[in-house]
């Protein structure tokens, strides 16, 4: 199995994924019904979830109901225990929506919620996050989830980021990271996308981000926050909900 979804991963662009899930999503939950693990996101269990990653795969990461990853999983646990994100009114952006959140997020009725993306067939914006069509000081939450590590110029992402989001405004700009690692790794001269997926760790990724990744937002003039959430979580939860411990959110306020 492990095989198959590394060459799906790898073979099959995004958009067609995307549109593909939505006939495999309720089979494979089916099959895999049972007790072991559960998703937070819509409270469903499983006996096992699904391998995931587009060179070394991970065991059990992937929802078969939701299709959340680790981060998504963290990522709701932490908005819906730590935030007003559920009740109070905001105007949302989030970037390249992901199907766990897209039609959960777009049918809260105190959101005014918008998505965008280049690509995404769930996007209700083309843009490029380098050049945002929107005026500034517009958005209460912007949602920017493993979206900076695909961007060649993350520095001007970033300051577009600052410039639409509303003084007061939060972020969460969510990243792979490797703590291990002091500064950000990139070469511009790595192209070729088997290359790319054995050093950045995807085909379309360009950088590795290390540590500095949270002064660099700070240096655009986001106040940052390093929420380590999963230390706030009882261990069996971390297991049961199949999180990765020690993952840090990077939640910015402007």
């Amino acid at each position: 199995m492990k095989k198959l979804f590394k060459f799906i991963l790898n073979a099959i662009p995004r958009p067609i994924l995307i549109r593909l899930s939505y006939v495999a999503r309720p089979v494979i939950a089916a099959v895999l019904a049972g007790d072991t693990f559960t998703d937070p996101i819509d409270g469903k269990s499983f006996r096992k979830f699904l391998p995931y990653g587009y060179g070394k795969q991970r065991d059990n990461v992937l929802s078969p109901s939701t299709l959340s990853l680790e981060r998504h999983r963290l990522l709701w646990l932490y908005l819906k225990n730590e935030t007003d994100f559920f009740t109070a009114p905001k105007k949302v952006l989030h970037f390249a929506p992901e199907q766990a959140f897209y039609k959960l997020f777009r049918n809260q009725k105190n959101l005014d919620y918008t998505t965008t993306d280049l690509y995404s067939p769930l996007a209700d914006v083309k843009a490029d996050i380098c050049n945002l069509p929107f005026d500034d000081n517009q958005y209460d939450l912007i949602l920017c989830n493993h979206v900076l590590e695909h961007i060649p110029d993350d520095t001007k992402a970033m300051q577009e980021l600052y410039r639409v989001m509303k003084p007061g405004g939060m972020g969460i700009f969510q990243i792979p990271q490797d703590l291990k690692r002091e500064t950000t790794f990139e070469d511009d001269s790595i192209t070729d996308p088997k290359k790319r997926a054995e050093i950045f760790g995807q085909y379309d990724h360009v950088r590795v981000y290390g540590r500095d990744y949270f002064d660099k937002l700070r240096s655009i003039g986001f106040t940052v926050v390093e929420e380590d959430y999963t230390n706030k979580i009882a261990p069996g939860l971390v297991e049961k909900y199949c999180l990765a411990a020690g993952e840090i959110i990077p939640v910015v306020f402007k």
